[in-house]
């Protein structure tokens, strides 16, 4: 029969030792796993913020570049084209008069009169709009020689209206055969 071998003095010190290094090495790997899911954690928050402020700055400059469209706009319709903002009073001013717009007329009423205000600063010629010349670039009035070449366009210009618009379109080819039924 074989006998049971003999313990070997310091087996149980060695055992000892062996748990308590694989009970370090495992708490190491858990504040290991614990510290490292944090990190991503982190990382995935910064992650999100990153994409939040990228967001944000999108935005701001979308909003940017449509306020300075508008302001574009704005100068185009008042230098080119000579709009303006409308004022309080062009509108109606309560209620009664915004129904009385779409009252149904009387029988025995006449036709409504409608007037649209609009401001005439001065009379339409050829020295007033000159006189209202501004550089779209500067925002400064034409100097003499502009005014000058300014001024020989106009009259020209005046002319080139329904009837050279139609003398040119039927110089044009292919509008002559209307051109002569035309006339």
């Amino acid at each position: 029969m074989a006998s049971k071998p003999a313990p070997v003095p310091g087996s149980r010190l060695r055992q000892a030792g062996w748990a308590l290094t694989l009970s370090v090495a495992f708490a190491l790997f858990l504040a290991l796993t614990f510290h490292v899911n944090a990190i991503r954690n982190q990382v995935r928050l910064t992650e999100r913020q990153i994409v939040a402020v990228q967001q944000d700055k999108q935005m701001l400059e979308t909003e940017f570049q449509s306020r300075a469209s508008q302001r574009q706009l704005a100068e185009w319709n008042a230098v080119d084209f000579g709009f303006k903002a409308p004022r309080a009073d062009q509108f109606v001013e309560n209620e009664t008069q915004l129904a009385m717009l779409g009252a149904p007329r009387q029988l025995d009423a006449p036709q409504p009169i409608r007037v649209a205000r609009a401001e005439t600063p001065q009379e339409y010629s050829a020295e007033s709009r000159l006189a209202q010349l501004i550089s779209p670039f500067t925002d400064k009035q034409l100097g003499d020689e502009a005014r000058t070449i300014a001024a020989h366009e106009l009259p020209r210009a005046a002319r080139a209206g329904a009837a050279g618009l139609a003398e040119r379109l039927a110089q044009s080819q292919g509008f002559t055969r209307l051109a002569e039924v035309r006339q």
